[in-house]
């Protein structure tokens, strides 16, 4: 999916030269945090309500504030992955979207999500079993093999840094199949470590509470 199929036509840009109250009356009505600045037609940064909110002073016009993540930007035929990676680096809820200096729209976060939560990988029936290795040895046609081989195919698969160590990888995956004893077993019995699992059929208590947490923030998504 790429960024120019994600771009919401319901939130407008401002100008540098428009009056602050409109800025105030839009992110009342379309109930967002902050909104895009365009100068010339080309995009400049977001305007946030937390910038207007935390001066002592209000201006009269919108080129009178700072504007924050101007670099939030992705070309329009980029990948949604960057349009979150950016927004998480820019700790904005918005990303523009431009072709070439030509500015589009905007993509937010929440479009991200929705989008996510429509693809087959998650709405498909599966459990989903997190194990963890390290990185030098992080082969996903080996991980493939080893699952394929118990009878279950890998719908989707995320991969993620440990915090607390660069040089260990988190890998999720969404298999097809709600019983993981047999996939579990397999991986332990290969060297990896199962830091979590996630299905329909869970052991006891605590299993159902996470599964439930997991089901919701999917249908949330």
């Amino acid at each position: 999916m790429r960024a120019k199929d994600l771009i919401n036509y319901m939130i407008p840009p401002l100008r540098l030269e428009d009056d602050i109250s409109k800025c105030m009356k839009w992110m009342e009505e379309l109930r967002v945090p902050q909104l895009p600045v365009l100068s010339e037609g080309i995009f400049v940064g977001f305007l946030s309500e937390e910038t207007i909110f935390n001066l002592d002073k209000a201006y009269e016009k919108i080129q009178d504030y700072e504007l924050s993540a101007v670099s939030c930007i992705v070309q329009e035929n980029q990948h949604y992955y960057d349009v979150v990676r950016l927004a998480y680096e820019n700790h904005s809820s918005l990303v523009a979207v431009i072709s070439e200096n030509e500015y589009k729209g905007v993509i937010s976060v929440q479009d991200v999500i929705e989008a996510y939560a429509k693809t087959a990988s998650v709405n498909l029936p599966g459990g989903i079993i997190v194990i963890s290795l390290k990185q030098i040895d992080y082969s996903l046609s080996e991980i493939s093999r080893l699952v394929e081989s118990e009878g279950y195919k890998i719908l989707s698969s995320y991969v993620m840094t440990d915090l607390a160590d660069s040089a260990i990888i988190r890998l999720t995956l969404k298999l097809n199949k709600e019983d993981l004893g047999p996939i579990d077993a397999t991986f332990i019995r290969f060297g990896y470590k199962v830091e979590d699992q996630f299905s329909n059929k869970p052991k006891d208590g605590n299993d159902k509470e996470r599964l439930d947490m997991l089901m919701k923030y999917l249908n949330l998504s």
